[in-house]
């Protein structure tokens, strides 16, 4: 005969004027419901280690500089490579630029001319947005590039493969569709400011025409890179005054493209379809957006340097760590 007592988290049960204590109905109930599901084995041999090599691939990891540096430099060398090795297709891409102008003019919105125009009438403007064209695209770049490298090395491989393949399925743009731009126009009565003004800048013009291939306007990587530049700073810094400059650069870059006649407006919209697949391509690499990953990552050691921790929270779990008594501070009551 057995009697049984429930008692607390354990039950007493008698055998033979023996007592043993075994687990209760509720406390077993309540172990099964939080015991952690059954793992799949992880793969083994050859398979497990190219399955683990992939996952480490898609993991955030800290940039190295020189290795950044040379990808970078080898990259751009690549592109310009392969945008002025694309053929010129001269007569389709004029066909292709009357194409676009009688698109964006039953649309009513074949405004480039216009402002061409207008801001040509003012000297220093026009000869200021020329340097702008010149320069800035490749500035800018560089130097979020730097600023997320030194600040959000976490988000850095993700932001930069959002450019990188940006411009990647923009050289299969210039292939497929060469586009002359509006100061190239049969017809047309567009200004080549660069020309007119005597300075430095579109290489697709004066010195620098034969430098360059003049027929690939279609995608605009002058938008392409100024919104991806935007949108990093736009999501990433803390400064009101920086996210606003943020907007403002990829604004002001469709401005400059229309006004020198190096693009049509339609370019523009070439360029943020490029950098829609760029994010794509990302999101599904790291599986999710660049800006939603951790700011900071373990170096190769699997630590972080102390000025990188400090300015880390500490987990409210995590207890403050106190020193040690040492003999010396116990006697002189510290």
């Amino acid at each position: 005969m057995e009697d049984s007592v429930p008692m607390g988290e354990t039950q007493v049960t008698s055998h033979e004027g023996r007592s043993t204590a075994d687990p209760s109905p509720i406390a077993a109930r309540a172990a099964s419901e939080t015991a952690p599901a059954p793992t799949t084995p992880p793969a083994s041999g050859k398979t497990g280690r190219l399955l683990a090599r992939f996952r480490a691939l898609r993991m955030p990891r800290r940039p190295r500089l020189w290795f950044e540096i040379l990808l970078i430099a080898v990259s751009y060398w690549l592109y310009s490579l392969v945008r002025n090795a694309v053929p010129e297709q001269k007569a389709q891409a004029l066909r292709n630029a009357d194409w676009i102008w009688s698109a964006e003019k039953s649309m009513g919105l074949a405004f480039e001319e216009t402002v061409n125009h207008a801001v040509n009438s003012v000297t220093w403007l026009i000869v200021s947005m020329n340097y702008y064209y010149a320069t800035l695209h490749f500035v800018v770049t560089i130097g979020v590039l730097i600023w997320l490298f030194r600040r959000h090395p976490g988000r850095y491989a993700a932001t930069r493969l959002v450019l990188f393949a940006t411009t990647a399925v923009a050289l299969l743009g210039y292939y497929l569709y060469p586009l002359a731009p509006p100061r190239l126009m049969n017809g047309a009565n567009f200004i080549d400011t660069v020309l007119l003004h005597e300075t430095w800048g579109s290489m697709a013009s004066g010195n620098f025409k034969n430098m360059s291939n003049q027929y690939a306007a279609m995608p605009s990587m002058h938008i392409g890179w100024s919104l991806w530049c935007g949108l990093t700073i736009f999501a990433l810094a803390r400064a009101p005054w920086a996210r606003i400059l943020g907007l403002l650069y990829p604004t002001l870059t469709l401005v400059v493209i229309v006004a020198t006649a190096n693009h049509f407006w339609l370019d523009a919209v070439g360029g943020m379809a490029c950098l829609a697949f760029g994010y794509g391509v990302s999101r599904v690499w790291y599986g999710s957006l660049p800006h939603r990953l951790p700011k900071w990552v373990p170096d190769r050691r699997g630590r972080l340097t102390a000025l990188r921790a400090a300015r880390l929270p500490r987990p409210a779990s995590e207890p403050v760590p106190h020193p040690e008594k040492t003999p010396e501070s116990s006697r002189s009551g510290a």
